[in-house]
This record gives C-alpha cells, structure tokens and sequence, in this order.
C-alpha cells in the first residue's frame, strides 16, 4: 500500500521525544516511519506540558479533519485517558477511522476500575490493536476484538554483540517509577556481591519521583562505585552501555511489551526479568530470557549467576534474543498495520 491510496494517517500520542533527554514513544516512532515511506502523515502533540498536548491535539484534530482519513490514537490508562477520550470523539464527529493502539501494563486494572468509562470509549475504535497477548486477552474478555502487533524498532540502530563468556556487568534501563522496582535492582547487586566483588551495575532512566531514594538505597548498602547512574541514555548512550554490558536486568512490578526489553535482546544481551504482566508473552523463560518471580531478590541472583556459569545458556538466550528482536523490526512490523489501512480503505 502507498501514498497512491489516498489514505491519509493521523498519530495521536505523546509526541515528547521529539525534545533532547525525553522517551521516545511508539506513536511518535511509527509516524516517523510512515512519513519516510511516503505516506501523507499529520501527528500530534510534542507539547511538554499535558495540558498543553490536550490543547494542540484538539487543534490539531480540528484544523487537520479534512485532512486524515484514518486517526492512530495511543491509548494509556490514568490522566492520559481524558486525551484518548477527547481525541477519539473528535475523530468520530469527523468522521475519521479510528485505530486504537493500547499500551501499559496497568491497562487491564484500570478497565477494571473504570468499565463504563473504558466501554464507552473504546467501543468508539473500528479497530483495536495491543502490542502483546497479554493486553489482547483482556480485551477480549471484555468482548473486544484484537489485533496484536508488536512495537516496533529500527533494528538497524542496535549493534548486536553474541555472548557467551559474561562479566558480572549489569544494566538496568527504565525510568525510576515505583512500577518499576528500582530498588529491587540495588538489593540484587549488593546479594550478589556477596559472592562475585566485583559485579557491577549501571543504572539508566529519567527520574520518575523515585530517583533520589534509590541513590540513597545505594549508598546505604555500601555499593558505592560498584553502581552509576546515567541518567536519560539517548540511542548512543543506549549502544555504548549495552556494548559494556553483559547483562540486562528487568525489575518491573507492572508491564505490557517493554521496549526495552527488544531493546537489550537486539544488542545480544541475556535478559533476566521479572514475570509480570506481558513479560511472559514477550520472553520464554531459558529460551530468550530468565524469569524470576516478583521482588524474589534471591531468584534473580541465582539466574545470573546461572548466566555467568553456564556459557552456553549464556549464548543462547543471546541469539534467541536478537531473533526475537527481529520480529519488532520495521520490516516485520509494516504489512501487519498496512493490513490494517487496506482493511478500513475497503470496509
């Protein structure tokens, strides 16, 4: 499918990584990488502000509504729902399709809470699309058809280094939210060190309200120069950490199809994560990663030192791990959502 179609594609999301030091998120990924394949693409918002983004998105909608045919709105659960909300009403009084791209391991909890709310909304999509089974099962238990199509990055941007023979080198990369369990990070390092002196972590991720006391968690158990800090890791960063880096370690409490996670596989790094959420979806445990129970300290600690006992272990989560990457290329990722443009094109 090309630009000849005449479909026209309008991305809805958080649009903030289109600043130095921000995340770049999904949306904003795929609607560069529509506008490069030639397709005629509007996109909203990279205001900072979430008041400021509502306003540019309703602007932006209203201004640009003779000039999309299909609106891709990200769906996350919290505030960020008032946006979905507003959006999608918009693009339905336009007369637009509607995609809705559902994000967030906190999703099916938050259908929960609020199930009027969610209904009402979501049943205004002509197609529904999760980036794992896991949010696609609870969509469907709450009768909703859905697509599942994976995440997607430029593979070309991650240099892939095999491993067989580790280091006890450690990187961990996510904001530092309590969803993410920083500290659970920190009290493996320090277990491990009990053991192997010098392992070492590094810890990379804007502060999502939590930085300050994981720092002072760190000093507390005395790993001073074994642990650091980088702060927000631009796609160089990115490489130049995963390149020195043997071990990628995951600590999340709540989770969808971490981008990270595709991240760390494409670079060759063995993954250890907690199985939560989408996780299990994602990895397979011995097969392209090592699943530990939630907060299980001990857990996490004998997988890595199975990694770094085990070469061929080592090696193969390694391999499966860029394979598994590969099925978030742009390549792969492509035909599933141009699937989707030719099935509203002709509905």
């Amino acid at each position: 499918m090309t630009e000849n179609s005449g479909m026209r594609l309008g991305f809805i999301g958080p649009m903030v990584g289109r600043h130095p030091g921000r995340t770049t998120m999904q949306g904003q990924i795929l609607s560069d990488l529509f506008t490069r394949a030639n397709y005629r693409v509007v996109s909203a918002s990279a205001k900072l502000n979430r008041y400021a983004r509502l306003l540019d998105i309703i602007r932006t909608l209203i201004r640009q509504r003779n000039n999309i045919d299909i609106v891709i709105i990200e769906v996350y659960c919290g505030p960020s729902f008032v946006v979905e909300d507003i959006a999608s009403g918009l693009g339905r009084c336009f007369g637009h399709r509607i995609v809705m791209w559902l994000h967030g391991g906190a999703m099916p909890q938050f259908m929960s809470r609020f199930p009027r709310w969610t209904n009402r909304v979501l049943r205004r999509a002509d197609v529904l699309v999760a980036p794992s089974e896991y949010l696609a099962r609870a969509l469907r238990a709450q009768g909703f058809s859905t697509r599942v199509i994976p995440n997607v990055i430029d593979l070309a941007q991650y240099q892939f280094r095999p491993r067989r023979h580790l280091e006890p080198r450690l990187f961990w990369m996510r904001s530092f939210d309590p969803i993410y369990n920083p500290e659970l990070a920190l009290h493996v390092l320090a277990r491990l060190r009990n053991t192997i002196p010098n392992a070492a972590l590094v810890m990379a991720g804007n502060d999502g309200g939590q930085e300050f006391q994981v720092r002072q968690l760190a000093q507390e158990l005395g790993l001073k120069g074994a642990v650091s800090f980088t702060g927000f890791l631009d796609m160089q960063g990115k490489q130049r950490i995963g390149q020195n880096s043997d071990i990628f370690l995951n600590t999340s409490r709540v989770d969808n199809m971490p981008v990270a996670l595709v991240e760390a596989a494409a670079m060759g790094l063995p993954i250890v994560s907690t199985a939560v959420g989408g996780v299990p979806d994602l990895l397979t445990d011995r097969q392209n990663g090592l699943l530990v129970p939630d907060g299980d300290v001990e857990s996490a600690v004998q997988a890595i030192e199975l990694l770094l006992k085990d070469g061929v272990l080592a090696e193969t989560l390694s391999s499966n791990g860029r394979r598994l990457a590969e099925r978030s290329s742009w390549q792969q990722v492509r035909p599933h959502w141009e699937k989707i443009f030719t099935d509203l094109k002709n509905a």
